[in-house]
């Protein structure tokens, strides 16, 4: 298990990490979000030991986290961090022999990546002829190259389209899967939805929300409501109970306090027209994260 203990970081005047408190449970997925600016990145990279912490505790399994681990550890920063005059082969080779593999265990290893991302002939491309997607790719195998313990992931799907997009999350969970535990950040909503268990929000350094995925839709109390039909639903803006109404060609999208006001609408629809939709659902992340965060968020 990680675990975040008190942990705050100052620079000068500015505090960018304050008295943060978290468990990653192990062989598990956990995400951490928050506007930019939040702190995310300067969380990772105190994790990493590339940042000292101002006070706090960082540990994993139980002891210090220090460079002796690094070889437990994998990070896929959201900046390239290739040297763009080396061939793949040549990046792959020297990250992987700096986390103590020997170089025949890394090409074999990197084959079986390149064979599965569908680029085997870029073994001997230089990076900087790769296009931006593809050039992702070979940073996240860098960093799982040496079957890290721990692995953090910092916009991993930043500039991937969305065929490469599955297969880079596919491999995530896979790895999830075989055991490593997983710190995931990432802008995009609907992924951290699909993939975490747990997760953290930060605002300005301060967790905002934290906890069970399930249990935080649970308690946050408020319910999506989509009504489709071939009347007006204008009548439903200012109804009691509804928290917010967005117009749609064929009906409305709504969230609303609770199961009972859903009850009520339903009710009030009788003899208007045909209603070809009326579905409630859980909250989404994102309603939950613009809530939290809200005019914060850039």
């Amino acid at each position: 298990m990680l675990k975040l203990s008190n942990v705050t970081k100052r620079f000068g005047n500015h505090t960018a990490v304050n008295n943060l408190s978290l468990e990653i449970p192990e062989r598990e997925m956990f995400g951490f979000l928050g506007g930019n600016g939040a702190g995310k990145t300067t969380t990772f990279r105190m994790i990493l030991g590339l940042l000292d912490k101002t006070s706090g505790d960082i540990t994993w399994d139980g002891g210090p986290i220090s460079y002796n681990e690094s070889h437990l550890i994998g990070y896929l920063p959201e900046e390239r961090g290739l040297y763009p005059k080396l061939t793949v082969k040549e990046q792959i080779i020297y990250l992987g022999r700096l986390r103590g593999m020997k170089k025949q265990e890394v090409l074999k290893k990197l084959d079986e990546w390149l064979e599965r991302f569908k680029v085997p002939e870029y073994l001997d491309k230089k990076v900087q002829e790769l296009s931006k997607g593809n050039q992702q790719k070979i940073q996240f195998i860098s960093a799982v190259i040496h079957e890290p313990k721990l692995l953090i992931l910092d916009e991993p799907f930043s500039g991937l389209d969305p065929v490469n997009v599955e297969m880079l999350k596919n491999a995530v969970k896979d790895l999830k899967n075989q055991g490593t535990s997983i710190v995931f950040s990432s802008h995009q909503m609907e992924h951290v939805e699909e993939m975490c268990q747990h997760i953290c929000i930060l605002q300005k350094g301060t967790p905002v929300v934290h906890g069970s995925l399930r249990e935080i839709k649970h308690s946050f109390g408020k319910k999506n409501l989509d009504i489709r039909g071939d009347f007006s639903t204008e009548f439903l803006k200012n109804y009691q109970g509804v928290a917010s109404y967005k117009e749609l060609p064929d009906g409305c999208a709504l969230q609303i306090e609770d199961e009972q006001i859903a009850q009520d609408i339903f009710s009030e629809l009788q003899g208007k027209g045909f209603v070809r939709k009326f579905e409630i659902e859980e909250p989404s992340l994102n309603d939950i994260f613009i809530e939290k965060v809200g005019a914060s968020y850039e």
